[in-house]
């Protein structure tokens, strides 16, 4: 792809909101991957930096300032907050951070998590993390790509609870079908070795509860779910 090519598919993806499949994380779903996950690999206050390159409205990336020196948080579109709101991660390398980094930390557009996953990994130092449904994993084509390579994820995250999301907000009091997990990649001398098997590793039940905290109201919409169920059965007469 061309560099004129590249800026048009950039400024398509910025100007229809519509189609980036924006669902806000819960803020304690990413303490519950730091907590639960991440501090294996991690040492608290260890001064490491993060870039969280979907970042939305910061419901990622305001819990993970409280992980990591800096959070370079970034999207390709202007949602209220972040240092850079026009940038494309998917073209993206490791120049468009302001520092090295050494963690990438997001939840991606699904439709494009792959892309993201692939710029992420060329640009981390350390590790990265993706928080996508659980049915990430199939297919035989990412089974060639990723999982059946030596790019497969060292831990599969699956959470015991269910974390809902809904488009544009996010709703503490939304109830979700879909299953979610972090995917979890640590940089290490074994990457070029032949393909890995990834290790399960569940996040506890009442991951909500444990990691929920009073600041997350801040960027809550409760009951933004039911009304949305109203108007939709409004519409249906």
């Amino acid at each position: 792809m061309n560099r004129r090519d590249s800026t048009a598919v950039m400024a398509r993806r910025a100007n229809n909101k519509q189609a980036l499949d924006f669902f806000p994380t819960p803020p304690w779903a990413v303490r519950a991957l730091v907590e639960e996950v991440l501090r294996r690999h991690l040492v608290q206050d260890s001064g490491m930096t993060c870039w969280e390159p979907a970042c939305g409205a910061g419901h990622a990336a305001i819990p993970l300032q409280r992980y990591f020196r800096s959070v370079h948080a970034t999207d390709v579109a202007d949602w209220g907050f972040g240092d850079r709101r026009n940038l494309d991660f998917t073209f993206c390398s490791a120049a468009d951070a302001p520092w090295p980094v050494d963690w990438v930390i997001t939840n991606p557009p699904f439709n494009i998590a792959e892309q993201f996953f692939d710029r992420a990994y060329s640009i981390a130092r350390v590790g990265v993390a993706l928080l996508v449904r659980l049915q990430w994993l199939e297919s035989e084509g990412r089974y060639n790509r990723i999982f059946g390579t030596n790019l497969a994820p060292h831990f599969v995250c699956p959470f015991a609870d269910r974390v809902p999301m809904i488009e544009g907000a996010w709703d503490p009091e939304a109830s979700s079908a879909t299953a979610y997990a972090w995917f979890v990649w640590i940089r290490d001398e074994q990457d070029d070795m032949g393909a890995r098997l990834s290790q399960i590793q569940h996040i506890r039940p009442g991951a909500s509860w444990r990691y929920s905290r009073l600041g997350d109201e801040a960027l809550a919409s409760p009951g933004e779910a039911a009304r949305r169920k109203r108007q939709r059965k409004a519409a249906e007469g």
